[in-house]
């Protein structure tokens, strides 16, 4: 309900102002839209503002620097950009919330009261009750007195969450987590984290660690956080953040990005709203962006190494594989390295086609935990690229015991097998098991009937070969597959069209090969 109405407000304003024209500079305009499109945040910024100086009361061009200035953090360009929309009745409802962020970020309570009017105007003002208690609380009054009006579900509803909050940092730490359990429906990650930061702050570990389940990642957010003196600039950033949590998923959301910022607006130390605001910038295709907002997360604080992680998938989906790769070893070779760093950098090595340099990272996460099945399997597969296949198979028959009805494995062994040549029949059982684990797989159908189709049961295998080609119509290897098996049962006409189809995305050898068989058949 919440995300639902948080969504609706970030057109707000948008529609009305992009229908005007961008009079005053429309070349700096132009170059700041095409900056944008490109991901060149500082260049788009760069634009609007020379833009917006020539034209200071044009929406169109306001609202356009307003979303710019806010991905990259210019506040000053923010905050002209939503003096000019403000002016012309236009402005959305999160450019009310730069004078509270700014006002929390200062620690001015009466700022921040002002800023609720302009809140209250729009539809937003499902936080004022919450502020309200904040403010009322960091000044020496009664938070917990602060109510809602009835008619106000949502706003009561976060009231009720900060009025939890209130009682842990007033030191009444049992009633304030007991009000967390009686707010009803899904409780929020924003709420949890927020407590378990007072609570540790407190010095109460085990009480926070109990509340966030106990999950690494959660505890580390929360210690990155902790305090015992809940200042207005931590009141105002983790209720935006709160909201900001509502509005996540794996799609780019404005309106998300907006809270992000503005919480580390109000707050720049809040390491949690930078990963969050990172996340967005990804999402919007603005790697260097989020690269950057990552940087500037400290490497030894509590949050480092989850923004080190981030930083490195961004790099290697950025396919800046050498800088990804520089990246992970440090984390890996590092003397706080967990499994997890060492397995990212190992499976960056295996994917860079340097698999023997990653056996000895995979054999220390196995030393450390033997029956980690996952970490075998990884293991087995780098065995096998670097041309050790007895060792291999040794590994990847580990993980198969200790994990027995894992699809994935039972497919990767089965399969290696079958090329290999080595028991077909006890092979091709591991691939029907597979097959039955995971039947809309079309990697594991194609296996089993290659499986079958190396045994001598083509007509069998066909089916198969079949569903996986349309399954998976951009892979060569099924597409290869599937024309070996047309050719065999004499149906070549169709298998030289599978193997023209298994060209268009094979590699260079596969190329050669596929060649030769539509020339000359099998």
């Amino acid at each position: 309900m919440i995300a639902a109405l948080l969504a609706a407000t970030a057109s707000i304003g948008v529609a009305r102002a992009d229908a005007g024209r961008p009079d005053g500079d429309l070349g700096a305009y132009l170059r700041a839209r095409v900056a944008e499109d490109a991901g060149q945040g500082d260049d788009a910024v760069a634009g609007y503002a020379a833009a917006l100086a020539h034209a200071p009361r044009n929406p169109v061009i306001a609202i356009r620097a307003w979303r710019a200035a806010l991905a990259v953090g210019d506040m000053a360009l923010a905050r002209q950009a939503a003096a000019a929309l403000t002016a012309a009745g236009l402005a959305p409802d999160d450019a009310a919330l730069l004078p509270l962020a700014d006002a929390a970020r200062a620690g001015d309570p009466a700022a921040a009261t002002r800023a609720l009017a302009a809140i209250q105007a729009g539809r937003l003002r499902i936080l004022v009750p919450a502020l309200r208690a904040w403010i009322a609380a960091t000044t020496g009054g009664n938070g917990l007195a602060v109510e809602a009006t009835q008619d106000d579900a949502i706003g009561r509803r976060l009231l009720g969450e900060t009025r939890a909050l209130l009682l842990i940092a007033d030191g009444r730490r049992a009633e304030g987590i007991a009000a967390i359990g009686t707010i009803g429906g899904p409780v929020p990650n924003g709420l949890h984290l927020a407590a378990a930061e007072l609570l540790y702050g407190a010095g109460q570990d085990e009480a926070a660690a109990t509340l966030l389940g106990r999950r690494n990642g959660q505890i580390a957010a929360a210690r990155a956080g902790a305090t015992d003196k809940p200042t207005l600039a931590f009141a105002v950033s983790r209720l935006l953040m709160r909201l900001a949590d509502d509005l996540g998923g794996d799609q780019p959301s404005g309106l998300a990005l907006a809270l992000a910022r503005l919480s580390l607006q109000a707050d720049p130390g809040y390491a949690r709203a930078r990963l969050s605001l990172a996340e967005q910038l990804a999402l919007a295709d603005d790697r260097d962006r989020a690269l950057a907002e990552l940087a500037l997360v400290p490497a030894d604080g509590p949050l480092g190494a989850t923004a080190a992680g981030r930083r490195i998938a961004l790099l290697d989906e950025a396919d800046r594989t050498d800088d990804a790769l520089a990246a992970a070893r440090i984390r890996a070779t590092s003397p706080d390295a967990v499994p997890v760093d060492r397995a990212r950098y190992a499976d960056l090595l295996v994917a860079a086609d340097r698999p023997a340099e990653s056996l000895p990272f995979y054999a220390a996460i196995l030393k450390g935990d033997e029956g980690n099945g996952a970490a075998w399997f990884r293991y087995g597969i780098a065995l096998d690229e670097a041309g050790r296949w007895p060792a291999a198979r040794k590994a990847l028959r580990r993980a198969l015991a200790l994990a027995p009805d894992q699809p994935t494995t039972l497919n990767y062994l089965g399969y290696a097998q079958v090329e290999r040549g080595e028991d077909l029949a006890a092979a091709t059982r591991l691939l029907e098991r597979a097959h039955a684990l995971g039947p809309d797989d079309a990697s594991i159908a194609d296996s089993l009937g290659w499986a079958y189709h190396r045994c001598g049961e083509t007509v069998r295998a066909l089916p198969l070969l079949e569903r996986a080609a349309a399954g998976e119509p951009a892979n060569a290897e099924i597409a290869e597959h599937l024309g070996d098996a047309y050719w065999t049962l004499g149906r070549r006409y169709e298998a030289r069209y599978a193997w023209a189809a298994a060209t268009v995305t094979a590699d260079p050898a596969a190329t050669a090969r596929l060649t030769t068989k539509s020339e000359n058949g099998l």
